[in-house]
């Protein structure tokens, strides 16, 4: 059906409207962006001392004479923690992290259970053959952040004790220069030898060997509940990062193509306008000639 004038003005203002909209999404998507990196950044420090403070605690052990406990095989039931998001306006951002956690834990042996932290991952997780055990609601702002990741802990601590999970392992998108994100697997539990085996490979900072005061057994218990929640918030940090970073990117997309969706319409409409004034000037130059020849 041929464009009227009157309807490309309504597409052209409808273009509009929306390149307003599109635009307003990818300022808020470059603030949310900075937010959640500083938080990353500023985590990074804080991490690393309390990786720190969990060497000191091992190394004071094993002088005193205690015995780390043997390495757990890893066998039975599986958790998996896997943040996606609660919008849309993404791209892929979902369906590939679905992909890669159906890939990752498809390869591990035992029954396994998806806590999907996201309404958009959830839906998504329902097309797989995973079983989707608790749900989660993204955080939108990083005050949000730290009761979402005292939710988890305790629904980790529940199935433990219940013998619902002997392993959790913990899926994010995080981001990476060169490209907007990379999603990345890490084991959260069991802490067991292996763990610490990686933990010992840093080395401490200073030649001054640490030393733990009093009530050693309760410190320790407390920087490893501090190290869980200092993973978990910083994995929710970089994927909500990520996902700022994939909306902005779509919306740049949009804008390219609402921009050229502009041009096309201001074309068309300037040459049927055009076309009608010619079409008007042949009319009056017709009657102008039929006037004087008669």
């Amino acid at each position: 059906m041929t464009d009227t004038a009157a309807s490309l003005r309504h597409k052209i203002g409808s273009a509009f409207e929306l390149e307003s909209v599109v635009r307003t999404m990818k300022a808020m998507a470059a603030s949310n962006i900075g937010q959640y990196e500083n938080a990353v950044h500023s985590l990074e420090d804080y991490y690393r001392t309390v990786q720190l403070s969990l060497i000191a605690c091992f190394r004071q052990r094993e002088a005193a004479g205690f015995r780390m406990n043997a390495q757990q095989k890893d066998i039975g039931a599986i958790g998996a923690v896997v943040f996606g998001s609660d919008q849309g306006l993404v791209g892929q951002f979902n369906e590939e992290m679905v992909e890669f956690v159906a890939n990752a834990l498809g390869k591990l042996p035992g029954k396994k259970t998806v806590w999907a932290i996201g309404e958009q991952i959830q839906s998504r997780m329902l097309e797989t053959d995973l079983l989707l055990g608790e749900r989660f609601i993204l955080p939108n702002s990083i005050k949000a952040i730290t009761p979402l990741v005292t939710q988890i802990l305790m629904e980790m601590e529940l199935q433990r004790e219940k013998g619902g999970i002997t392993q959790v392992y913990l899926f994010h998108n995080r981001p990476k220069s060169g490209a907007i994100y990379t999603p990345v697997c890490q084991r959260l539990l069991p802490l067991d030898d292996h763990w610490r085996r990686d933990l010992a490979t840093i080395s401490w900072p200073t030649k001054n060997l640490p030393e733990v005061r009093e009530n050693g057994e309760q410190t320790l218990l407390a920087f490893v509940r501090e190290y869980l929640f200092v993973t978990l918030f910083r994995a929710c940090a970089e994927s909500l990062a990520s996902e700022n970073a994939s909306r902005l990117a779509a919306m740049q997309r949009a804008d390219k193509n609402i921009n050229e969706l502009l041009e096309n319409l201001n074309r068309t409409f300037h040459r049927l306008r055009q076309s009608s004034i010619d079409e008007e000037l042949f009319d009056l130059v017709s009657g102008f000639e039929a006037l004087t020849n008669s």
